[in-house]
């Protein structure tokens, strides 16, 4: 006796094919969950007040510290003495090319030539700038020093397009510029917790971050520092999907092998 099986339009092998489409797209949509647009809007005016302006937020420049890799370059009056203090200087047009690198070591300074080893450690580029240049007057007329910071890395890891190591080029990134490096948070980024992880006096300090108010704009979240971590963790959505996946997919997969079989049985 032949067995005849329902699938809504028709049971020709086109409409079967749709019956099986349809229950795929019912699978995708059971595995996600309902986002609120609280949860993934960024910036949202105060909850007490509707103002639009915030005062700018003041921040001290990075200080030097040890493990550190600074760039320096030294000009002057005389070309040619000042090439002595740039051993690394070469023609390329890379933007710090022409500065010469020095790792600030543990005892938190650097060695350069006749001026000899230097503390920098806790100085900022400027203020590092301002004293090599009081110790080259003894050697070069109106000397001029750059000193740039080339080693401000931040990490960014979570739920991001692409997480990894930055390094930012001007010594100043602020967290949302930092998570528009890293190609945005995805939609299951949860945005009201993210994590900005800070080493402070030796010690890890965890802040909280929400993207989602104005109010981030005058935390000590919102400018980053050297070395810091900013991560984003997965919110409810994600989490609600993978569970749904894990739960009903091996119902969902042997119900379809089941239908599929006895179809191409009868």
């Amino acid at each position: 006796m032949k067995v005849n099986y329902f699938f809504p339009g028709g049971s020709d092998k086109k409409s079967v094919g749709h019956f099986f489409l349809l229950l795929a797209l019912g699978m995708a949509f059971s595995f996600t969950a309902c986002v609120s647009k609280k949860d993934i809007v960024y910036f949202q005016e105060f909850e007490e007040d509707s103002s639009d302006t915030i005062p700018e937020l003041t921040i001290e420049d990075p200080r030097l510290q040890h493990n550190d890799l600074i760039g320096v370059h030294v000009a002057s009056i005389n070309m040619e003495a000042s090439q002595f203090f740039n051993p690394s200087a070469d023609a390329s047009s890379d933007p710090g090319s022409d500065m010469t690198k020095y790792l600030v070591d543990s005892n938190g300074e650097i060695e350069m030539p006749l001026i000899g080893r230097v503390k920098v450690a806790g100085l900022t580029t400027k203020e590092t700038s301002d004293t090599l240049r009081t110790l080259l007057e003894k050697y070069l007329e109106a000397p001029t020093i750059r000193v740039y910071l080339k080693s401000f890395k931040i990490t960014i890891l979570g739920e991001v397009k692409l997480p990894g190591v930055y390094y930012i080029q001007n010594e100043k990134v602020s967290l949302p510029e930092a998570l528009g490096l890293a190609g945005d948070m995805t939609i299951y980024g949860a945005r009201k917790e993210v994590q900005v992880i800070r080493e402070i006096d030796n010690n890890r300090v965890f802040i909280n971050a929400d993207m989602t108010r104005r109010e981030l704009f005058s935390t000590n979240a919102y400018f980053l520092r050297p070395n810091d971590i900013v991560y984003v963790p997965a919110g409810k959505g994600r989490i609600a999907s993978a569970d749904n996946f894990y739960r009903i997919a091996p119902l969902v997969i042997s119900t379809l092998t089941l239908i599929s079989l006895l179809y191409i049985r009868f």
